[in-house]
């Protein structure tokens, strides 16, 4: 079986290692890249590191051959890709030699948007921030400048703009990603999933998909074990509007009417409980409130759930009663990027419900407890403390249950002055014109800053607006902050660069020390470089620095995962059990146990647009990669077959989308199939780039963010919704 797993997963891989094979038939190029291939001894050389082709974040192993780097393929000794990387991060060797990569500072001298530039030299770079920088402070205090970031890199420039008394920081990991899960779950069972999610795929005897588009959405570790569950021939049921790669795979496709997910996870719980399908030993041991849920899902039955949903009430009792029969080794996924509809937390609430109804919490085939490993920090000073609240979320009264930045709060916070002005943006790997919905209004706080520094690898939407853009080296080209991996087992990677930067390009600690000493303050990163900081680390925790180096990958000892192997069951809520009834949501005016509410209706002749993502690309990321370009160039609108048939339009064709705001997209190709319900729409993610800069990708396929002009807030925490907006079709003469 797992011989097939390998075949099927590197089915898709083989495409894209011949892609990079091909990368020795290019013309150079860079100068600089040819120059240093050219002074390289002859022979191959291979380098461990970790992969930031995605936030998945796999070891792999770097070639290089005859100083040309010549292909990334998965380190066996890591846990996530188990030596085997997905297309995207066979495809790294293109993000490399991308012709279109940052190069040199650049510093605005036209109107924003206007992308007109003067290249200046890195001290000149940072003087200007330096002095932008003392202005906002001087007015309005340190807190006016904010940081809104991504990555792993963000770290040491993080800690310099705190050591010189910024408060204000948030990743769109959170509010735009996986903060409503993390929440939801956090409120039942008192603790959030973290990152990879501790999904008992392999051991699993059911699993839901609800929206996860696992196949498509290349999560290494979580695809090698779907493979296996498919071999495996478990029931797997997949909810989702659309015909996905899982749902071909699937026992049950349930083509669920967009924004009633919440509907048909209350009614599964009905029928669990009615029938008598849940751990009745767990829930009676560590429920609390039982009785109050059961009363609040009395009336959400099968068969008010098919009206809503638009899936019969036989196909819900079926698939309920699969989940209920394989408990505990029962899964329903708690998804990612879960920000679809405004009340994503409690969905995620009732997926952590129906869980603890499976009682596969700690349990094999469930959701396992996380192992990782300690290492020891590095003795950075302290920054100093503010007596202002954050502006995102002041004192926690805005989004009461948010337990990190929120990205849209930030951007509110400059739109408006208040809780105070937010004068200055570092943007540090996040395209927020891509990750931010209400791009119009993401426009409308760039206006109001004195200063908006961009630190980015390409020329992104968001570095079109930037003041300031700093161009950082690839992952393939520097060190970073150590990874701490949480898994089945702990473990720490380690990045280490493979290839020198082709241009003028730095790493991210470089420049968070040049700016920290700028800026007066070059006490707060006290090492001499990175090596030294990493070294430090890795000899304080008893590991060996040149073993590191060499493997790429050290395992952390054994813990058990599993209450059957010892693991023991704590729940850090106010009642210490699994809450299925919550006092503290009710304390502050909200639902105790979620509640359905029917989603709008779209306007005449408009259809729900939803969006995912494709195997060869990482959202906005990836598609000038020369590489990953080649594989997948544009995205396509997915057109139920008689839907298309009655707008007049077929397959191929190409059509521009209007929202019901009257926002029209690039063009896009319609893809007409029955595999999608006749009254949704779909589109993969990240394409439809304006920006000339980035040549492959320029004016490929439509941007979904685009067109998403309306949002709704989470009200527990903050996070903005993706699926909100209608779309119909405007055809071309």
């Amino acid at each position: 079986m797992e011989h097939l797993s390998r075949r099927r997963f590197l089915k898709i891989s083989a495409a894209t290692f011949g892609a990079a094979a091909a990368a020795s038939h290019w013309d150079p190029l860079t100068r600089a890249a040819a120059a240093a291939a050219a002074d390289a001894p002859p022979g191959v050389k291979t380098v461990p590191t970790f992969c930031e082709m995605c936030f998945w974040r796999c070891s792999g192993i770097a070639h290089v051959r005859d100083g040309r780097l010549w292909k990334f393929e998965g380190n066996p000794k890591d846990p996530q890709s188990r030596g085997r990387l997905c297309p995207r991060g066979t495809g790294a060797v293109g993000s490399y030699y991308d012709p279109d990569r940052l190069q040199k500072p650049l510093i605005r001298r036209g109107a924003r948007g206007k992308e007109e530039w003067t290249a200046v030299t890195w001290d000149e770079a940072f003087t200007y921030i330096a002095d932008r920088m003392g202005r906002i402070k001087a007015e309005h205090g340190p807190e006016a400048v904010a940081m809104l970031n991504h990555g792993i890199g963000q770290f040491f420039l993080q800690h310099a703009l705190k050591s010189w008394g910024a408060i204000n920081f948030a990743g769109s990991s959170f509010a735009q990603c996986r903060g409503p899960r993390d929440i939801g779950f956090a409120l039942t069972f008192g603790t959030g999933l973290g990152s990879p999610e501790p999904t008992d795929i392999a051991n699993t005897n059911c699993l839901a998909l609800i929206g996860e588009h696992l196949g498509e959405n290349m999560h290494n570790t979580q695809v090698q074990e779907f493979a296996q569950a498919v071999e495996r021939r478990i029931p797997i049921i997949v909810v989702d509007p659309r015909f996905s790669v899982a749902a071909s795979k699937a026992k049950y496709w349930l083509p669920i009417r967009p924004g009633t997910d919440l509907a048909l996870l209350l009614a599964w719980c009905n029928v669990l409980v009615n029938e008598g399908r849940y751990d009745r030993a767990f829930v009676e041991k560590h429920g609390h409130g039982f009785d109050k849920f059961v009363a609040a899902i009395r009336d959400n039955t099968p068969e008010w759930a098919a009206e809503e949903t638009g899936i019969d009430a036989a196909t819900i009792r079926a698939t309920a009663r699969e989940l209920g029969n394989a408990r505990p080794a029962s899964l329903v996924h708690p998804g990612r990027r879960v920000t679809w509809n405004g009340d994503d937390t409690q969905r995620s609430r009732a997926i952590a419900l129906l869980s603890a109804l499976l009682g596969n919490w700690g349990r094999k085939g469930g959701l396992y407890f996380a192992a990782g490993m300690k290492v020891a920090p590095y003795p950075l000073p302290k920054p100093p403390k503010s007596d202002k609240p954050q502006a995102d979320n002041p004192d926690g009264e805005r989004f009461p249950f948010a337990d990190e930045g929120i990205t849209n709060g930030i951007r509110d916070a400059t739109l408006t002055g208040k809780p105070y002005p937010i004068k200055g943006w570092f943007v540090y790997s996040t395209d927020l014109m891509y990750a931010l919905p209400g791009p119009q209004e993401t426009l409308q706080a760039i206006d109001k800053l004195d200063l908006l520094v961009v630190v980015d690898t390409m020329p992104s939407e968001i570095a079109g607006y930037a003041d300031v853009v700093l161009p950082e080296v690839t992952f393939l080209e520097r060190h970073d902050q150590l990874l701490t991996g949480y898994g089945r087992q702990g473990w720490l990677s380690l990045r280490q660069p493979v290839m020198p930067a082709p241009h003028d390009q730095k790493p991210n600690w470089w420049i968070a020390k040049q700016l920290a000493a700028k800026l007066g303050i070059p006490e707060c990163l006290p090492f001499k470089d990175i090596e030294e900081y990493l070294r430090f680390r890795v000899e304080k925790s008893g590991i060996e620095w040149e073993t590191l180096k060499r493997e790429g990958v050290i395992m952390g000892p054994p813990a058990p995962i599993y209450v059957e192997d010892g693991a023991a069951l704590a729940f850090d809520t106010p009642s210490g059990k699994v809450e299925f009834w919550s006092d503290q949501l009710a304390a502050k005016g909200f639902d105790p146990v979620p509640r359905y509410t029917a989603p709008p209706k779209p306007p005449e002749g408009f259809f729900p647009l939803i969006t995912g993502r494709a195997p060869v690309h990482t959202f906005s990321r990836t598609q000038n990669n020369p590489l990953l370009h080649g594989l997948m160039k544009e995205n396509e609108v997915w057109v139920n077959a008689a839907t298309a048939a009655k707008a007049g339009l077929k397959g191929g064709q190409y059509v521009r989308l209007k929202n019901q705001d009257g926002v029209v997209s690039n063009r896009i190709r319609v893809k007409a199939t029955q595999r999608i319900r006749p009254d949704t729409v779909y589109m993969v993610y990240g394409f439809g780039h304006t920006r000339k800069a980035m040549t492959n990708a320029y004016l490929r396929g439509a941007s979904a963010s685009q067109l998403a002009t309306r949002y709704v807030v989470d009200p527990l925490m903050g996070g903005t919704s993706i699926h909100s907006n209608f779309v119909t079709f405007v055809k071309e003469a």
